[in-house]
């Protein structure tokens, strides 16, 4: 019988993409673009869900 690792949860804002490449729509003097790295701010760039993520915040 095969054994299952449990999996690691996905971040729900992200989806496992944690860092993505924005152009800013300028060049660098090489011709090559000019980016910003931004990072998913839920999961901090690691592309998984801490455990307090999982909660549904209830309440006023």
């Amino acid at each position: 019988m095969p054994q299952h690792a449990p999996t690691a949860r996905i971040c729900r804002d992200c989806d496992g993409f944690p860092t993505v490449a924005i152009t800013t729509g300028t060049r660098h003097l090489d011709g090559t673009r000019t980016t910003l790295r931004i990072t998913c701010p839920t999961c901090k760039g690691t592309g998984h869900a801490t455990p307090a993520a999982f909660f549904a915040r209830a309440g006023r």
